[in-house]
Formats: structure tokens, C-alpha cells, sequence
């Protein structure tokens, strides 16, 4: 019987001691388990990212903020546009190209020709189109003198080649009126206006545009655009 007893309470013992040693097992196990995953939440929550994922984000963060590449190398441009309406009352603007509608600098009156034909040979007023900026002068001499920017030779709808064209004014060499007819500026009687087929501005215009120019840099005037 005492035997028995004593069988009974070891039993008796050895499963309290399994038991207790299965909860305290399990519940080590479900707390190992789950503390990986809370020190990687809790890392990434609380602490700096390693060097080169931050390095990633600031770069993505300060192209986000920076302007356009046009913006931070100062580039800008500037072309001269002539709108046709007649051969003596007509528009030369200089334009600077911008996003969106390009914005008038400045705006001139201006003639071309005599006649309204873009075909007429050192007549008609110049054909629609793009024209290169080849030079510019302030004391040129030939038939015609003083400030002056040549353009580029141009065909029309027939074909005709339109050459020897030049914005210009009447004046000497010197940039001064003379007595000459040529040399000097007229309104009336003729109207000075009219040309062979060049674009003509008034002394002070033109003198107003190469100073425009002068101060942007005529590097930067990319060509003639002549539109009606």
C-alpha cells in the first residue's frame, strides 16, 4: 500500500512538472517568434536607413525640387518676327521664346517692297518663312550703310531666289542722317517705308533694337521668322 501511495505521487509529480515545463516551453517559443519580426518593425519605425537607401531618397527629393534644366542654365532666346499687312505699315517685333505663347520685347513699324508680291525680285516684300541670322553690322558700307542685320537668302512658292536681303535703315556709315536722299530718313516724299525687298526700319527703331540686342547678347537671336 505504501508503495502504491508513493507510485501514485511521483506520478503524480513528474506531470505537474511536464505540464508546467509545456507552458513555460510554449509560451518562450510564441515570444521568440514573434520578437524578430517587432525588432524589424520597431528598427525600421525608429532608426536611420542604411547609406545607400538614403542616399536614393535624398537624390529623389531634390530632383523633385529643382527647376528644369532650361531654368538652371539661363538659356533664353529671342527671334525677330515680321507680320505682314502692307508694303509700308507693317510689324517687326522681337520676340523671346518662353513656355507657352512667346512674349513681344519690343514692337517696331516696318516696311518690305514696293509691291505685294513675294516672288518679285528686288520688288515684292519677302516671302513667308525662316530665315538665318547671318551677320550684324553697325557701320556698313554699300548701297545701303550704317546699322544693318543681313539674312538669309530665300526661294518663294515659284521658286524664285530672293537674296541680298538686310534689316536696315536709311543713314550713313556712321550711323548719322546725311543729305542724300539714301542717307537720310524720310516719311513722305518717298516714303522710306518702301524698299527693294528688304525690311526698313526708322533710324531711331533700329538703333532701339541692336541696343535690346547688344544687352541680351546676339548670340542668342536664333533667326528671322516672316509670317502675313
Amino acid at each position: 500500500m505504501r508503495s502504491t501511495r508513493a507510485r501514485t505521487l511521483a506520478v503524480a509529480t513528474v506531470a505537474a512538472g511536464l505540464l508546467a515545463g509545456g507552458i513555460t516551453a510554449g509560451t518562450t517559443d510564441a515570444f521568440t517568434a514573434d520578437k524578430p519580426s517587432d525588432t524589424i518593425a520597431n528598427t525600421a519605425a525608429g532608426q536611420p536607413k542604411n547609406p545607400s537607401q538614403a542616399q536614393g531618397e535624398t537624390a529623389a527629393n531634390t530632383a523633385a525640387t529643382l527647376p528644369d534644366e532650361g531654368a538652371l542654365s539661363g538659356r533664353t532666346t529671342y527671334y525677330l518676327k515680321f507680320d505682314k499687312n502692307t508694303v509700308t505699315n507693317s510689324r517687326l517685333s522681337l520676340m523671346q521664346s518662353v513656355v507657352g505663347p512667346d512674349r513681344v520685347v519690343k514692337s517696331y513699324k516696318a516696311g518690305s517692297g514696293v509691291i505685294e508680291d513675294p516672288c518679285a525680285s528686288n520688288a515684292g516684300w519677302l516671302p513667308n518663312g525662316d530665315y538665318k541670322i547671318e551677320f550684324h553690322r553697325k557701320n556698313f558700307v554699300g548701297k545701303i550703310n550704317g546699322y544693318v542685320i543681313k539674312v538669309s537668302d530665300k526661294r518663294c512658292h515659284n521658286n524664285t531666289k530672293r537674296d541680298a536681303l538686310f534689316i536696315h535703315s536709311e543713314m550713313k556709315s556712321n550711323g548719322n542722317q546725311g543729305t542724300a536722299e539714301t542717307k537720310k530718313w524720310t516719311t513722305n516724299n518717298p516714303n522710306d517705308y518702301a524698299s527693294w525687298g528688304c525690311i526698313k526700319l526708322n533710324p531711331s527703331n533700329i538703333k532701339d533694337l541692336f541696343n535690346k540686342m547688344d544687352s541680351v547678347g546676339w548670340e542668342k537671336l536664333t533667326k528671322l521668322k516672316v509670317i502675313s
